[in-house]
């Protein structure tokens, strides 16, 4: 049985997604459990050094015009290929939009098995043992990683994406794309936020807002919070769909990727797809009263406060002595 491991990498518009960074970081914990290698999947266009700095053993690259931007028929018809001719004992991906996408097209199509956010997986008595969340975190499963093949969604955790990286460039292996002509989906166009707006990936202090905050006036005691900080109101996505903060706003997969020097979050669950877009923070600080709340695995610090109580208890001692 082979005992490799391969990474999926994601990238969009010439950068590779802090969260596969993470991947690679798993894939070599994996790896030592199995006495495997770490292979990266790089899919692009013109995109092979994307590949330089990939904490990967070697990595897989495959260049077609249909492959510069992620679609899942394209990706699964070479991926599957690259599947069943590795044989790994593991293919990991992030748990994200793209990552959901293409496992579970994969799963389908070669009929194996799929543990879906998968936090963490250890060896115990010569086994592989998966720990995965359930009903958004408030539930764990555990369990024997099936043999010989098995795909995994991975939700970050701790894992630093520095782990991920390599200050030495990796082994390059350019392989053959599969006819990716007839295609039934392509990318058309990205429809960025609109610009008028501050640009919070440059902003150094994020106080993120999520669905804990029931009442749009209450966003006036938040705001004054981050000014007092000297920081900037964001928000993760059920703030955004009720129209309370603009998309220019919105952190996760489907807004902006930020790397603050401080991430307050209030009242955030913590979704996969909000968490993959702040995982580069120096600091992250969650507020939540739940304490099962996903949030709290990747935060730095934590408290099981009523958000406001916190926000107006810190807004007046910010008063007293300003940042």
């Amino acid at each position: 049985m082979n005992k490799d491991i391969l990474v999926t990498i994601e990238h969009i518009r010439g950068q590779v997604a802090e969260l596969s960074y993470m991947m690679l970081a798993a894939g070599r914990i994996l790896a030592k459990q199995t006495g495997g290698e770490v292979v990266a999947l790089l899919l692009g266009h013109n995109q092979q050094p994307l590949a330089n700095d990939l904490g990967a053993d070697r990595v897989w690259y495959t260049d077609h015009p249909n492959l510069a931007d992620f679609t899942a028929d394209a990706y699964l018809d070479v991926v599957a290929g690259q599947i069943q001719l590795a044989s790994p004992r593991a293919v990991l991906f992030g748990h994200s939009s793209m990552g959901m996408d293409l496992a579970s097209g994969l799963s389908a199509r070669l009929n194996l098995p799929l543990v879906t956010q998968c936090q963490k997986i250890t060896l115990v008595d010569d086994a592989l043992q998966f720990v995965c969340q359930l009903c958004g975190g408030k539930m764990m499963a555990e369990g024997v990683l099936p043999e010989p093949t098995a795909l995994l969604t991975m939700v970050p955790g701790d894992l630093s994406p520095d782990v991920g990286r390599s200050a030495v460039a990796p082994e390059v292996v350019t392989q053959e794309a599969p006819g990716l002509e007839k295609l039934r989906i392509k990318l058309l166009r990205y429809v960025e936020p609109d610009a008028d707006d501050i640009d919070i990936t440059k902003e150094s202090i994020l106080i993120a807002v999520g669905r804990g905050l029931s009442n749009k006036d209450d966003l006036e005691l938040v705001e004054e919070l981050a000014e007092n900080l000297g920081g900037t109101l964001c928000a993760s996505r059920p703030i955004v769909d009720l129209g309370w903060l603009p998309t220019s706003r919105l952190i996760g997969k489907s807004g902006r990727i930020v790397k603050p020097k401080l991430y307050l979050a209030l009242g955030i669950s913590g979704a996969p797809e909000h968490v993959e877009g702040f995982m580069g923070s120096d600091m992250i600080v969650a507020i939540n009263t739940d304490p099962t709340a996903p949030i709290f695995d990747v935060a730095h610090f934590g408290a099981e406060v009523e958000m406001l109580d916190l926000v107006e208890e810190l807004t007046d001692q910010l008063e007293l002595t300003p940042v």
